[in-house]
């Protein structure tokens, strides 16, 4: 039996509009020590430096705001600024997990398929499992990682978890980074359905146009029918 897997973030429910959000305030905060664009790249090269610390996610983000903060205003940035950071990092925490439309459907649709689906998401632990939880999805997969980075010898190590080769397996994402390219690489299927929205920077990357075993959507409910064809080619 296949088994379709199925990102988190930006995927199945809105997650990339919390950060756009912030950082606009994060930008306006900083107005007085820096230049708008020079302090996106500051956090953006913060981040970065600190995923091998930190990990994906919110929490990773409001640290890593609160050092460039720091930086670029040479230690002066007022304890409130930094408060608010944390009260927003917090409202984002806690804010609920709004499904992309038709994805409660889609992936409904595709279990009745007979299909195996899991989610298989990078970020925080705890912060991902309270998304998946709040999102009413929950119950739809028979299994749940979350991940610190998505890459070939991932994607391979959780195939053979759980008992499927990588031509048995779909990963669907809206990253071509993360979900699409390494998925490909370890002999899978992928299926890229884009966000409609800004791509972090640190996860873009050119589509694998022309692989055999790629494929674009535009929604997740065009899912279903691609896969009752890859299943009928099977």
């Amino acid at each position: 039996m296949m088994l379709v897997a199925f990102d988190g973030d930006d995927t199945l429910w809105h997650n990339e509009p919390l950060f756009w959000a912030t950082q606009d305030r994060f930008k306006q905060l900083l107005a007085p020590y820096c230049p708008a664009d020079h302090l996106a790249e500051k956090l953006l090269a913060t981040e970065i430096a600190n995923l091998a610390l930190f990990g994906y996610g919110i929490k990773g983000f409001a640290l890593s705001m609160i050092e460039t903060a720091i930086k670029v205003s040479d230690g002066q940035v007022p304890v409130a600024v930094i408060e608010e950071l944390i009260v927003r990092a917090k409202e984002m925490l806690a804010h609920p997990a709004h499904l992309l439309d038709g994805v409660a459907p889609a992936v409904a649709t595709v279990k009745r398929q007979g299909f195996r689906i899991m989610l298989i998401t990078k970020g925080d632990l705890m912060d991902q499992e309270a998304k998946l939880a709040r999102s009413g999805l929950a119950e739809l997969f028979e299994a749940v990682e979350v991940v610190s980075e998505k890459d070939e010898a991932l994607y391979r190590r959780l195939f053979a978890k759980h008992g499927v080769t990588p031509q048995e397996c779909v990963m669907v994402g809206n990253s071509v980074r993360s979900d699409i390219v390494p998925a490909l690489a370890a002999g899978a299927w992928a299926v890229h359905i884009p966000y409609a929205g800004p791509v972090w920077a640190h996860e873009q990357a050119e589509p694998p146009l022309g692989h055999p075993h790629y494929a674009r959507l535009d929604s997740m409910m065009q899912l279903p029918d691609w896969l009752s064809g890859l299943k009928n080619r099977a």
